[in-house]
């Protein structure tokens, strides 16, 4: 009896395995070979991750800071540091050097000047909407991005008093509700709007939030021309990247019920006339809100896991270059999108003093 069931087990097995070999080898059923989400992300990690610190100082902190806060591990702890010492030097010289009214119409003039000399659409609707409105390069552009930045880290500049002194001697919302500067400038008025409430100063966040949506109503979508369009996503994007104070803070959806019913109602179109970064945007937005599981999560997934250049080991830009510099905010997106680890409220003072431990000069803890 013993010998009988040992020979049938046997000869079920034979029978299965003919089964699964018959399936496996079927046309119709064979498994697909795309690598797992997780896999890409690595991919793109490595490839980043080899020549990080050949980057310059701003790059690296954006990807640095970035990675650091998905998975905080120590070893982006000195492109933090390299993020740092940029802000500080930044606001040692705003401090010290582009502080009167004199110094600051001095600056912008200069600053304007570079816009003038830009040839690609984007470039010329800035210097229209600016050149009469110079001191918004120094005020939003340069100032509050470090101030707020180093303000998340916990740290604020020794001379923060002379700082805030200056950003009130503006109207923050000449700039944040004019219909022209949004066309220009959407994404980064977002940003704006939202670190001067970060740091406790005019909060003109709902006045730019309604223009905004006035300025881009969604029934005008397809008189739009592809850079507008992209405007228009990159300021949603940023409206929420904005309130997580960059991948810090989860995002409530009902607070921005309006941003993701435009999303969910238009994401083939997002996808067809978007590049990589507007998409890896979308989809990290609904993460940020935990909705990792919503179809436009998937449909973003795969729409960046489709435009990598396995050999490069990246996603190249729209005409197909793979150039690290250039290629760093994609691809850091692309990560986040591909392995989101969710928002961490990192680094801090308070939190990593290791990280802190060499503060560069100027800046002081809060």
């Amino acid at each position: 009896m013993k010998s009988l069931n040992v020979g049938l087990v046997f000869f079920l097995s034979l029978l299965v395995w003919g089964v699964y070999a018959e399936t496996a080898s079927s046309p119709m059923q064979k498994p697909e070979t795309l690598s797992s989400y997780q896999q890409d992300a690595d991919l793109i990690r490595n490839t980043y991750e080899a020549r990080l610190y050949s980057l310059p100082a701003f790059k690296m902190g954006h990807y640095g800071l970035r990675m650091y806060r998905q998975t905080q591990d120590e070893k982006y702890a000195a492109a933090i540091w390299s993020d740092m010492a940029r802000v500080a030097s930044r606001l040692n010289k705003f401090a010290t050097e582009v502080h009167t009214p004199e110094q600051i119409k001095a600056y912008s003039e200069t600053r304007i000047q570079n816009y003038s000399k830009k040839a690609d659409v984007r470039g010329k609707l800035r210097y229209a909407a600016t050149r009469t409105q110079p001191e918004y390069l120094y005020l939003g552009v340069d100032l509050l991005g470090s101030m707020a930045r180093a303000n998340e880290y916990g740290l604020k500049h020794q001379n923060d008093k002379t700082l805030r002194e200056v950003i009130r001697r503006y109207d923050f919302a000449k700039y944040a509700t004019d219909p022209d500067m949004i066309r220009a400038w959407a994404a980064q008025l977002a940003n704006q709007v939202y670190w001067l409430r970060q740091l406790g100063e005019q909060d003109v966040v709902d006045k730019f939030i309604e223009v905004f949506r006035a300025t881009y109503p969604d029934s005008k979508d397809a008189e739009l021309t592809e850079q507008q369009f992209m405007n228009k996503i990159y300021g949603l994007t940023h409206i929420i990247f904005a309130a997580s104070e960059y991948y810090q803070h989860p995002i409530n959806e009902r607070d921005f019920q309006w941003v993701f019913d435009y999303y969910r109602q238009n994401i083939d179109t997002i996808l067809a006339r978007s590049k990589e970064d507007v998409v890896a945007e979308v989809g990290i937005n609904f993460l940020l809100a935990g909705l990792e599981s919503d179809p436009v999560v998937e449909k973003a997934r795969k729409a960046i896991q489709g435009s990598i250049d396995r050999e490069a080991g990246m996603v190249p830009s729209v005409k197909g270059e793979t150039e690290l510099l250039d290629g760093e905010h994609r691809n850091v997106l692309a990560i986040m999108l591909l392995d989101w680890r969710g928002p961490h409220e990192v680094p801090t003072v308070a939190k990593q003093p290791a990280i802190f431990s060499s503060v560069p000069y100027g800046l002081i803890a809060q």
